[in-house]
């Protein structure tokens, strides 16, 4: 007995802070606010600085596992402002990266459905409401975006974000 609540200890210590990192109680998500300093780049761009917008994407989510638009085509460089509107009655998500991290954080989400959400590169959207993305594209190439809500990903919830 005393094995087994050593090991449960061991893995709430060790699983407790992974499980905060990216999803669940979006009533105490704080906002997110655009930090120069704090910006990184990845494979497929970096947060985008909200002064410097030149395009706005409307994009909705819906309980048919679906994104309207679900491919868009932008030049590199551009900074983007996805506006994404829940029309539906599950809480939905628009997650950007590239199709290899994305497929990795559906199989963590699968593992930690409660996870908090933090990220510039995602926005969850209660039904009826919207969030906003700001991303730069810095790279050609092709990518994706997501609902990594479980379930949704597997549906076919996906969009492809093609640079050139």
């Amino acid at each position: 007995m005393k094995q087994i609540l050593k090991l449960t200890a061991l893995m709430v210590s060790v699983l407790g802070p992974l499980a905060a990192q990216a999803h669940g109680d979006e009533e105490r998500a704080k906002p997110h606010v655009y930090d120069a300093s704090q910006v990184e780049d990845t494979d497929f761009g970096r947060e985008g600085n909200p002064a410097k917008v030149n395009r706005t994407l409307h994009v909705s989510m819906a309980d048919s596992m679906r994104f309207t638009p679900d491919q868009v085509t932008l030049r590199r460089g551009q900074t983007v402002r996805f506006v994404i509107q829940n029309q539906g009655q599950a809480l939905h998500e628009l997650v950007l990266g590239t199709p290899a991290a994305l497929k990795a954080h559906a199989e963590l989400m699968k593992r930690f459905p409660n996870m908090e959400h933090s990220d510039p590169n995602m926005a969850h959207v209660k039904p009826g409401q919207h969030g906003e993305i700001v991303w730069q594209f810095t790279r050609p190439g092709e990518f994706q975006f997501a609902c990594l809500q479980p379930g949704h990903y597997e549906a076919g919830m996906t969009g492809k974000v093609v640079v050139k």
